[in-house]
C-alpha cells in the first residue's frame, strides 16, 4: 500500500468532523421541527369581530344601510320607528345576497333567494328569513351590535327587546 493512497486521520480531525456532523444534524432537526410547528399554526383569522360599534341612531336614514356589510357582515335596516341589524348570510346555503335598491330587495346570486328589506324571504329556496343580531344603545348613546346573540323570525324572536332599538 502506498503512502499516497492512505489518508491518516488523527483524533483531533476525527472529533472535528464528528462535531460538525452532529451540529448539522441538530440544525436540520430544528429546522424541520420549526416547519412542522409553522404548518400547524394558522396564517390569518378571517372572522370579523363579533361585536362592534355602529355609530349613532341619527346616522341612519329610513331603509337599508350597507356600510357594515363587508367589514362585519351586517345590514342595518330602519323602518317603522325601529332599527335592526340583519345578517348578510343567506339562510339557504350561506351565500352573501346583494342589496338591489331599484327593486327594494336582497337577492342571493347563488340560487335566487329573495328577501324583503326587513329580512323576510319571499322567493327562491331560502327556507327562512334572515337572522337579526342583538342591537343596543351604550351609555354614551352609540349603537352596539352583538353578533353572538341571534334572533330568528320563525321562533318568534324578532319582537324580543334586544332584536331592535326604537328610533
Amino acid at each position: 500500500m502506498s503512502e499516497l493512497s492512505r489518508q491518516n486521520l488523527n483524533r483531533r480531525e476525527f472529533l472535528s468532523y464528528l462535531s460538525v456532523g452532529w451540529i448539522t444534524f441538530t440544525a436540520a432537526l430544528a429546522g424541520m421541527g420549526s416547519l412542522v410547528f409553522r404548518f400547524t399554526y394558522p396564517n390569518v383569522n378571517f372572522e370579523p369581530e363579533m361585536s362592534f360599534n355602529a355609530g349613532r341612531a341619527f346616522d341612519y336614514e329610513k331603509g337599508v344601510d350597507e356600510r357594515w356589510k363587508n367589514g362585519f357582515g351586517v345590514w342595518m335596516y330602519k323602518a317603522e320607528g325601529r332599527l335592526v341589524a340583519l345578517s348578510n348570510i343567506c339562510t339557504h346555503l350561506g351565500c352573501i345576497p346583494s342589496w338591489l335598491p331599484a327593486e327594494s330587495k336582497f337577492k342571493c346570486p347563488c340560487h335566487g333567494s329573495g328577501y324583503y328589506p326587513n329580512g323576510i324571504n319571499f322567493e327562491g329556496p331560502a327556507p327562512r328569513p334572515l337572522e337579526r343580531y342583538k342591537i343596543s344603545l351604550t351609555p354614551d348613546g352609540t349603537i352596539l351590535v352583538d353578533k353572538t346573540k341571534v334572533f330568528r323570525y320563525e321562533k318568534g324572536e324578532w319582537d324580543h327587546p334586544d332584536a331592535y332599538i326604537e328610533v
